[in-house]
């Protein structure tokens, strides 16, 4: 146990046995500073086992994982999704495989803060609570687009948390009680987005217990940073909107008329620029100011194209059981 532990195991009494699951796809270049984040966490490392789980990568993730099992002070347990090439059904290799009783969930991209676990497991200690979710933030913005989605608090579990139909948490930073898990069900393993809000939805209407948001517990992610990259994001939270619509009946983000476009670029122009310009004169204003609106038309467009043109697979009602 590092020093770190130690001082976390005075503070508090309660430290369940937890299994941390990561899904990754070619991750190799992301492993060493996930790996340096867990070994910062406060957590005790007797009473966590991190659990990595290869979802066929064509890099040398899974040769990265093996050496960090034996290397590393750390529980790390290698294992492979091989079948499905699918996050959520990497994960629903790291529940079978789980000990733990409370699964935590990030990403190989995610760069989880020395009190992220510690934060994320303490509301468990309340028998009502069945998941615990905690923020996430942005790592430092180094462009116009990530400073964009800075503005916009576009990561924010507060979107997620404030969903019209039911709250959720992104699986980015997610805990769940392991016999939860028991009565609905894992994962869908042939969804390809949307699958967090499933998971949580399916918790909660079962009546199973209450949901915790832990703001403290903070993971950080970077923001796509190419116009490729934002619009790819964008399609991906139009799909997921459509497979949820058609599992749960979740309404449909409209989408803009060209007319609308046209209007809102316009209003741009004539109004939004030169206040704009104003108060740059004044200090207030930076360049993300003045491309706001386009940058959100964009996105905007994307989500719209994603939700239009997803349609959810036959496979996908298929739910995994422990």
């Amino acid at each position: 146990m590092n020093n770190s532990s130690v001082d976390a195991t005075t503070a508090h009494s309660f430290w369940p046995q937890v299994s941390v699951v990561v899904p990754i796809y070619n991750g190799e270049t992301d492993l060493p500073d996930l790996i340096s984040c867990l070994l910062a966490q406060t957590y005790p490392q007797d009473r966590v086992e991190y659990l990595l789980v290869d979802n066929n990568s064509s890099d040398r993730t899974l040769t990265y994982l093996n050496t960090a099992a034996e290397l590393s002070p750390l529980t790390i347990r290698p294992l492979s999704e091989n079948q499905i090439q699918s996050s959520y059904a990497a994960r629903n290799t790291g529940i079978r495989a789980a000990t733990g009783e409370i699964i935590a969930f990030t990403d190989a991209d995610c760069r989880p803060q020395p009190q992220w676990l510690e934060l994320l497991i303490q509301p468990f200690s309340d028998q009502n609570i069945v998941i615990v979710v905690g923020e996430i933030a942005a790592l430092p913005s180094k462009n116009i687009l990530e400073q964009h989605a800075d503005q916009q608090d576009t990561l924010s579990q507060k979107h997620t948390l404030a969903h019209p139909f039911c709250a959720y948490g992104q699986t980015a930073n997610l805990a769940i009680r392991r016999i939860v898990l028991e009565k609905v069900g894992l994962f869908r393993p042939y969804l390809t987005t949307g699958g967090d809000a499933d998971i949580c939805w399916r918790i909660l209407l079962a009546k199973i217990g209450d949901l915790k948001f832990a703001p403290g517990a903070i993971v950080k992610h970077r923001h796509r940073s190419t116009f490729k990259e934002l619009q790819s994001q964008w399609r991906r939270y139009g799909r997921s909107n459509r497979y949820l619509h058609e599992l749960y009946g979740v309404k449909l983000m409209p989408g803009l008329k060209p007319k609308d476009y046209i209007y809102r670029l316009i209003r741009w122009l004539l109004k939004e620029i030169p206040k704009n310009i104003l108060q740059a004169i004044a200090g207030k204003a930076t360049l993300v100011d003045f491309l706001s609106t386009p940058i959100g038309l964009f996105t905007a467009k994307a989500r719209y194209s994603g939700q239009s043109e997803a349609k959810l697979p036959e496979k996908a009602q298929i739910i995994e059981w422990l």
